[in-house]
């Protein structure tokens, strides 16, 4: 039992949860579990999640869980991605939203739903990008997750925009990102799903004048047909077939 028990804390990073599913899939029975806890090697956070007793484990620690024992595709994105980046002055984590991508067949376990994080979590389950495209590694504490890289991160806020994002906000973000990689920006154009998101993308990136996206390809990019009206009474993009709020067009 020791060599197990000191086995398991070797290999496994601190500040993490641990689902009993997962333990019981590496050799570590319910009964061994059971006996940890007696033991006060772990305390429970939930029903059928543990943490080392003592650690501190906050909703990042969940997160790692999701990607790292339940392989689920569930990772930070929009401006929690970009504040973790220190790609944005919206600093999420220091105040009280964290908010989480995933495909749409992707739900979240009841004990991560359950625990209360100190903060709100956000869950947004689409398909609108592919889940492995556009991530990139953020080390935190002892360990690594994948979060969004600044531009899906931003291609995220855009899904979200109007009705949960200001658009105005997501442009502010925007004009941030000037060192860009324009054939990775061009992968996650050509297979991202949502024509708001791809208009909208492209609108703002060229009204910020950055010089990426001077190489970008935009007839590679299915942009589909016909107007979009994004917001009512606004002003109208021919170029784009856009409809956007006036104050963003007015930004300069």
């Amino acid at each position: 039992m020791k060599s197990k028990i000191n086995r398991l804390m070797s290999t496994t990073p601190r500040g993490v949860v641990l689902t009993s599913a997962w333990l019981t899939e590496q050799g570590y029975s319910l009964e061994l579990q059971k006996r940890y806890r007696k033991s006060n090697w772990f305390t429970q956070l939930e029903r059928g999640a543990l943490v080392r007793s003592g650690d501190i484990v906050d909703v990042l620690g969940g997160i790692y869980t999701l990607q790292n024992q339940l392989g689920l595709s569930i990772h930070p994105g929009a401006k929690t991605a970009l504040s973790l980046l220190g790609k944005s002055h919206y600093l999420e984590l220091s105040m009280q939203r964290c908010q989480l991508f995933g495909l749409q067949s992707e739900k979240l376990p009841l004990w991560f739903k359950k625990h209360d994080w100190k903060l709100d979590v956000e869950y947004q389950s689409s398909s609108f990008l592919p889940a492995e495209l556009g991530l990139t590694e953020f080390n935190y504490k002892d360990f690594k997750l994948r979060v969004s890289s600044p531009a899906r991160a931003v291609m995220e806020c855009l899904y979200l925009a109007p009705e949960s994002q200001p658009l105005l906000e997501v442009f502010e973000l925007m004009e941030g990102l000037n060192n860009l990689r324009p054939k990775s920006v061009q992968t996650l154009l050509e297979a991202c799903a949502s024509v708001k998101v791809k208009r909208l993308f492209l609108y703002m990136a060229e009204k910020a004048g950055h010089s990426w996206f001077n190489y970008l390809k935009p007839e590679a990019i299915d942009l589909g047909n016909g107007k979009r009206q994004i917001v009512p009474d606004g002003v109208y993009i021919p170029k784009y077939q856009i409809t956007i709020p006036k104050v963003l067009e007015r930004h300069t």
